[in-house]
This record gives C-alpha cells, sequence and structure tokens, in this order.
C-alpha cells in the first residue's frame, strides 16, 4: 500500500505544505498498514487521519502535551501518553506490552519508538484495546462510520474534525492502484 505523488498532491493540497519529516512518517506506516492483509483501505485512512491528529500532524510518535513538570504531576506518570495514539495508564501498558511482548511496564519510553508505537496504535485499534471499541465496529467491508470510529480512542472528542481526516487519507489512498477499493 503506498501513496502515489498524486495521493501526495491531495494531501498537500488539503493541509498544506509537508515536511519530509511527515512524507516519512505517512510512508512508515502506510508500509506498516499494507503488511497487515485485515486492513482494509478505508480503515487505513482512518488509522493515518488518528495519527495526524494524535501526533499535533507530525506523523511522529510524541509525548503527551505538557512540560516536565506538569507531566510528573499527572496520576499516571511515569505511564504519560507516549506515540501515535498516546497510551496512557500502567494497566494499559502492561496490556499491550504483554500483547506485543514487550516490557512496557519496565521502559514506558519505548512507545515513543516508529515501530513499537506504530504495532501499539494498528493493534491497539483493530482489537478495542483502548476503550474496548474496535475498527471493524465502524469501519468494514459493508460501509464506514469515520465519526463515531472515534470511540476507539477517545470517546468523540473531535471526532468531525479527524473524520475529515480520513476522509482526505481515504481519498489520496485511492490513487494507488495497488489498492483495492469497492
Amino acid at each position: 500500500m503506498t501513496i502515489t505523488q498524486d495521493g501526495f498532491d491531495i494531501l498537500r493540497k488539503k493541509f498544506g505544505k509537508l515536511s519530509q519529516s511527515q512524507v516519512d512518517g505517512i510512508n512508515f506506516l502506510i508500509s506498516l498498514l499494507g503488511e497487515d492483509k485485515t486492513i482494509i483501505p478505508t480503515q487505513a485512512a482512518y488509522i493515518l487521519a488518528t495519527a495526524w491528529h494524535e501526533t499535533a500532524k507530525t506523523m511522529q510518535p510524541v509525548i503527551e502535551y505538557g512540560s516536565e513538570k506538569y507531566l510528573k504531576s499527572k496520576q499516571y506518570y511515569p505511564y504519560i501518553g507516549y506515540g501515535y495514539v498516546q497510551l496512557t495508564w500502567l494497566a494499559n501498558y502492561k496490556r499491550m506490552g504483554d500483547y506485543l511482548k514487550i516490557d512496557l511496564v519496565k521502559n514506558p519510553k519505548l512507545a515513543l519508538q516508529a515501530d513499537i508505537a506504530a504495532r501499539v496504535m494498528i493493534v491497539g485499534m483493530k482489537k478495542g484495546m483502548f476503550t474496548g471499541k474496535k475498527l471493524a465496529d465502524y469501519i468494514n467491508q459493508d460501509g464506514k462510520d469515520y465519526i463515531n470510529a472515534r470511540r476507539i480512542i477517545n470517546g468523540t472528542d473531535k471526532a468531525e474534525l479527524i473524520a475529515g481526516y480520513a476522509e482526505i487519507f481515504e481519498k489520496a489512498l485511492k490513487l494507488s492502484k495497488e489498492i483495492n477499493f469497492a
């Protein structure tokens, strides 16, 4: 699965100039999404839209927003938000680490490594490990509900905004000849 130059033109038209880091991040995530033959293109579009929003458009794993003093004051410190979707709380680090066979409890900052952060995001969204809601509950072969898909990550916070991003990523992905859209 790749985004063609025409696809990147769509992204630039809607999002503005993209830095090389953003392009690299998009390409990295798409390469991983393309390896998972169970992910359909509309799901890939929503995953990309989620990463776009949750990383403040950097398309790189990030640390939850706030100063070091603020983050250390968080009830769930040191299991603060890291990654593409800001994994938080000890229980979530433990569950995800156990699933991925990585000790995220001993070293939560591993969730900042792009490959691990991507696996956390993709597995968490597919399996409903963040909120109990799964990607396929809202986006599947029968249709897509990008607005309610936000429930996979964070209730309905910014649901319409992220749905709009998903539509843009979907258009960009559609231009790829190797992606089969129904």
